[in-house]
């Protein structure tokens, strides 16, 4: 008899999820399926093992082009142009393929930063190679202005601005969240918008101009669904922008992108990643805009980096940095694991650096462009999530949109609810932190940083809110403390 016959004849009972809950539960011995293998996230969303997802899921869909690579890029935040430039040309030369400008003053610059001037771009790029190089701009509080400083330098360098890859990276909430200040108001930002964008179409320049940036709330202590919910009504605004300088939004659409960032929940970072996907599909859908993939950086987190036992942040970074490539970044970003310590170091940069290139080119996770397909438990993470985000979302709408929710506080009231929440779990031993609440180092190592003294703008605006600080879990438990 052949061996399908007899599979036919079998009659091998289908084994439903009941089943496989009894024999997990007879597993576990005297504990429970639910206190020993189900998890929630921040939000509350249920983290079960054993899950289907809903046939009507939408898909999470992956990288913008998933039959290349994501960018490796590295952070150039040195107060030093000239020894930025070194940093540069050293981290392409030794396999980077893209590099994100951090000024200071910028909500993700940590303390340090190029200093905010067009010479220190012209400085801190001299002699890269544009044209295999993709660049990018952190949000910041002259980033409109970046935009005519780096045009200006490609001008003298004559290089042709439509062979780009770039991104702008401009995001109006980040840096209102980020420093607390804009330089003017809300109605005079929202005026001044169409003639900004219209400067930028006269120029031809390709790539992202605006993006919703997670980052900046992400680090303050907000939840998953807090960070999406605000990327995406940042996002928003921005059609709203093009929208009033009277331009089609099917235009608009592919000069918008988004940061997040991506920590050591390995699952719950992919699906964040997936769920932005779904969740900005359905924001196009809404104003009738033809499906089209979406440009994702994702930047490891900066609140799950420990001063204490320093070296665990290599670990921390690994599985961020696995998260955000099967998660589908279109670019992923690795801090130094001494950042908490000051401005890293070459090695501390190399190991960043060869987090991703040996992701990429030794364990080849860029094989699969969807790896999490199929997989019950992160496609129902991913579809509830979708779910916390929108309400998330309709919220910060409710309130007039993330600028004026940002202004009048309540973004802030939430996060820092959820930042203490996520402490008080730490302290009653229902999470834990290795080297800080788990297993910590009997002596330090010792650290060692660039000479770099960091910075602390007084910035002054139109108007002001309360500002989002980046605090890191270690610190958050120490003022709960």
């Amino acid at each position: 008899m052949k061996v399908g016959d007899l599979l036919k004849e079998a009659h091998f009972p289908e084994l439903g999820m009941e089943r496989w809950r009894a024999l997990a539960e007879k597993a576990l011995g005297d504990a429970t399926f639910e206190d020993a293998l189900v998890s929630r996230t921040d939000d509350g969303i249920r983290i079960d093992p054993l899950a289907l997802r809903a046939s009507d899921a939408r898909p999470a869909g992956s990288r913008a082009n998933p039959l290349a690579p994501w960018s490796v890029v590295q952070r150039i935040d040195d107060p030093d142009p000239g020894r930025a430039n070194r940093q540069a040309l050293e981290d392409i030369e030794q396999g980077a393929t893209g590099l994100a400008l951090v000024f200071e003053g910028a909500p993700n610059a940590f303390g340090y930063g190029l200093p905010a001037k067009p010479e220190a771009m012209a400085v801190a790029l001299h002699n890269v190679p544009f044209n295999r190089t993709y660049l990018r701009i952190d949000a910041h509080p002259a980033s409109r202005a970046s935009v005519d400083w780096l045009v200006a330098f490609l001008g003298k360098r004559r290089v042709d601005p439509s062979r780009l890859n770039v991104s702008f990276g401009i995001d109006p909430a980040a840096i209102f969240g980020g420093t607390g200040h804009l330089k003017m108001s809300i109605e005079a930002l929202r005026a001044s918008m169409p003639q900004s964008l219209a400067h930028f179409f006269a120029l031809g320049l390709p790539g992202i101009l605006l993006e919703g940036d997670g980052r900046v709330f992400h680090n303050a202590g907000a939840t998953e669904a807090q960070e999406l919910g605000v990327a995406i009504a940042s996002a928003v605004s921005h059609l709203r922008m093009f929208e009033e300088a009277r331009q089609p939004l099917v235009y608009a659409a592919p000069h918008i992108g988004f940061s997040l960032a991506v920590d050591q929940d390995q699952f719950v970072s992919m699906a964040k990643l997936r769920a932005l996907r779904v969740l900005w599909a359905r924001v196009k859908e809404a104003c009738a805009i033809p499906p089209a993939a979406v440009s994702i950086h994702a930047e490891t987190s900066c609140r799950m980096m420990t001063e204490k036992d320093f070296e665990t942040n290599i670990l921390r970074n690994t599985i961020a940095a696995f998260a955000a490539a099967t998660g589908g970044a279109d670019s992923i970003s690795v801090l130094p694991h001494t950042v908490t310590h000051g401005l890293s170091n070459p090695f501390a940069r190399r190991i960043a650096r060869n987090t991703l290139l040996i992701l990429a080119h030794e364990s080849h996770i860029d094989f699969v462009s969807d790896p999490a397909a199929g997989s019950g438990s992160v496609e129902a993470l991913t579809d509830a999530l979708c779910e916390a985000a929108w309400d998330e979302f309709r919220q910060i709408e409710s309130e007039g949109g993330a600028l004026e929710s940002l202004s009048a506080g309540k973004i802030q009231t939430r996060i820092a609810e959820a930042r203490e929440k996520r402490a008080a779990e730490y302290l009653a031993g229902k999470r834990h932190l290795v080297g800080r609440t788990l297993f910590p180092a009997r002596s330090e190592r010792q650290v060692t940083t660039l000479d770099a003294a960091r910075r602390t703008l007084a910035e002054e605006g139109a108007i002001s809110c309360e500002r989002l600080e980046p605090i890191r879990i270690e610190q958050t438990i120490e003022r709960v403390q």
